[in-house]
């Protein structure tokens, strides 16, 4: 058994290097599936999701080489033939879902057991499979598993998506990529990591216009070719390291960022009173002069992110005054809370909503890691947290950061992983 413990640690100083975003790097190994010839992708985070994403490329077909101390991995399609991704490795990520679009779309046919990831919302593909179904393959669910396959032409179709679902857009827009035809998403996700990820199919031949707008057309090619590509930055990691310099009242500067990804951060950090200077691909970080508190309603891209909400509950609970959270994306975002209430905090949810009365100080105290983001969350309490703060199942934030004990102790942390 692992565990991260904290300790108190007021003033973060120094630098932090930012990894290459994990929500864009596994969509970017699964579109890999799509290209005649090998793929070679840069700036790969070192993360239990990644690994898991090799191994279904390898159980695909693919031939893989990853070079993790280079943060790079060369994969090619070796065997084409496979459509079945199984439950065994696909229970180990949400993500593993976005291999269903690119199986559709070069192999024809598909098979892959419907994932497993963190228990923060239902996150249910009705949308993936709507788009599908509009292009004209055929999809069905039974026993655990989403088949779908090619009965005819695909020609594409217009697709509209009641919800700006990131996993649904990228999975039709893979799934489009080579249809006869031309395919237009409406309402479509407009994260950087879709953009990235149209970056990718573009350097392979693919036609793609309008990513990172809510109107996506995809116009379908024959073939697509293997290219060389480096991941963007991952925002909320940058994010997350924002606001533990800010927490701790500390001067942090962050590296390999674009400031452009992080808009809606910087000025609800801004709001609170931190100082943030941008330094080319850097972010500078002054809370010396402390911060104050705000109201946060999460929101799609371009609005303030889900994945940052955990992390801004924590500086919400030891500013003054009574502040609200608003989750308006996932339905299951506050299972962390008990664990802060375990520190201290003084936390009132009401469904959708969270009140925030701040406190003095958190207590550090023995805590469980729920998901991915409140795992850092809670990370992020013990580093401001009297006496000493124990976070259990650090498997969690290790899908989603590279070394975070050694990135924060690198800044001033008290932080140490212990394995019992």
């Amino acid at each position: 058994m692992e565990k991260i413990v904290v300790e108190q640690s007021p003033g973060l100083k120094g630098e932090i290097s930012v990894s290459g975003a994990k929500n864009s790097v596994l969509k970017i190994l699964a579109a890999s599936l799509l290209a005649e010839g090998p793929c070679v992708i840069e700036d790969v985070p070192d993360l239990l999701d990644v690994r898991a994403m090799i191994d279904l490329l390898r159980a695909l077909g693919s031939k893989v080489d990853y070079y993790p101390e280079e943060n790079k991995i060369i994969t090619e399609v070796v065997d084409p033939s496979i459509t079945v991704a199984p439950y065994e490795l696909t229970n180990r990520m949400r993500a593993s879902i976005v291999v269903l679009g690119p199986l559709l779309a070069r192999r024809k046919r598909a098979n892959v057991s419907l994932p497993g990831g963190c228990p923060i919302g239902a996150r249910p593909i009705d949308l993936h499979i709507k788009g599908f179904r509009t292009m004209g393959y055929t999809v069905t669910t039974d026993h655990g598993y989403v088949e779908g396959y090619v009965d005819g032409v695909i020609s594409g179709g217009q697709v509209y998506l009641d919800f700006p679902s990131v996993g649904a857009t990228e999975n039709i827009m893979m799934a489009a990529v080579m249809a006869n035809g031309t395919t237009t998403i409406f309402n479509a996700a407009q994260e950087p990591e879709i953009t990235d990820l149209a970056n990718f199919l573009t350097k392979m031949g693919a036609s793609i216009s309008g990513a990172g707008t809510s109107i996506i057309r995809i116009k379908g090619v024959r073939q697509l070719i293997g290219v060389h590509h480096q991941v963007i930055p991952d925002r909320i990691e940058a994010g997350t390291y924002m606001v533990a310099a800010a927490l701790t009242k500390g001067q942090v500067l962050i590296k390999n960022v674009l400031s452009t990804h992080l808009r809606p951060v910087i000025s609800k950090l801004e709001e609170t009173g931190v100082i943030i200077e941008e330094r080319g691909d850097a972010l500078f970080v002054d809370a010396s002069a402390g911060f104050s508190g705000v109201d946060i309603t999460t929101l799609p891209y371009p609005g303030f992110p889900t994945d940052m909400q955990a992390q801004f509950m924590v500086m919400l609970c030891v500013a003054e005054g009574i502040h609200s959270i608003k989750e308006t994306v996932f339905e299951n975002r506050f299972l962390y809370v008990n664990e802060l209430m375990r520190m201290g905090a003084k936390i009132k949810v009401d469904g959708s909503s969270a009140m925030i009365s701040g406190v003095d100080h958190l207590e550090g105290a023995q805590v469980r890691s729920t998901d991915l983001r409140a795992g850092a969350a809670l990370i992020l309490a013990g580093l401001v947290a009297t006496g000493t703060t124990e976070v259990f199942e650090p498997q969690h934030i290790d899908r989603g950061f590279v070394a975070i004990e050694d990135k924060l102790r690198g800044v001033g942390a008290n932080i140490r992983r212990v394995k019992e």
